[in-house]
């Protein structure tokens, strides 16, 4: 069951390391019944983390998430974010009360900055943690921030998450962004862990996978996850792309396995610049 693997949040809550993104969903009429049956396949194998964001579609991923949800919201840790230009105190407000209407809930469960902007991260925060008194939120995290950003946010309760772009194409954050997080016991949440389908062509990954039966985007998934603080956040839109997803977390890669992925993706050997999509 792909639920059974947890990642623990400071707050003490334990979320499935294999969730599902929705970047790009809610943007195709056509395409919004598959999009809702995907989400709710992966609810029914235990990828119950669903990450979403009011920037996605302009609400519409939103509304998206809250069909596939409906009449199963309990079962959900629903994550949500704020664009940087809505991050001021009465901005962070309205915004969530915008995503709650299109969510068609009373509560988000985790709320990140989608990254940072000019307004004060003081400020961003304590307009979070507003929410967090009020139930709006159950808590707060951050996204696209590195370890000088991390470093500027206000004293006081952290954040639950930072969600950057994570994969075998993208590992400059292992360099310090990943030791600083755990050196916080802030878990990481990989978006865009297969790099919206661009890595999956590469030989050394499809010569890992024929090893194992698998495919390339079930090695690519598995890499991500051989961290035990690391959450995914994989996009599929539709069932048989969910069960893809769902059957990495069977996958165990092997020293051998590792040893090659980095000999065709080589880790950082220096401090690089925090990458977004």
């Amino acid at each position: 069951m792909a639920g059974a693997r947890t990642v623990l949040l400071p707050s003490g809550v334990a979320v499935p390391a294999l969730g599902q993104g929705t970047w790009g969903m809610g943007e195709d009429p056509g395409r919004r019944a598959a999009e809702v049956s995907a989400l709710r396949a992966g609810l029914d194998l235990g990828m119950t983390l669903v990450d979403t964001a009011e920037m996605y579609g302009d609400g519409a991923a939103e509304d998206v998430v809250a069909e596939a949800v409906a009449g199963r919201r309990d079962e959900v840790f629903l994550v949500s974010k704020v664009l940087p230009s809505h991050a001021d105190a009465a901005g962070v407000t309205r915004a969530c009360r915008g995503s709650l209407r299109r969510l068609r809930t009373d509560r988000i469960d985790l709320y990140l900055l989608h990254w940072r902007g000019a307004v004060p991260l003081e400020e961003t925060v304590g307009a979070l943690e507003s929410l967090v008194r009020e139930g709006a939120i159950g808590s707060w995290g951050v996204s696209n921030l590195d370890v000088d950003d991390l470093a500027d946010l206000p004293p006081g309760p952290g954040p639950q998450t930072d969600q950057v772009l994570y994969n075998l194409s993208r590992r400059g954050a292992e360099y310090d962004l990943l030791p600083r997080c755990r050196e916080l016991a802030v878990p990481v949440m990989a978006y865009s862990p297969v790099e919206q389908g661009r890595l999956l062509g590469h030989p050394a990954l499809r010569d890992v996978a024929a090893a194992h039966g698998a495919t390339p985007a079930q090695i690519a998934l598995a890499w991500v996850l051989r961290h035990d603080d690391v959450i995914a956040i994989p996009k599929a839109s539709s069932r048989a792309h969910v069960e893809e997803n769902a059957a990495a977390l069977e996958l165990d890669l092997t020293a051998e396995d590792l040893a090659t992925l980095d000999r065709a993706f080589p880790p950082p050997t220096g401090k690089r610049p925090l990458e977004m999509l």
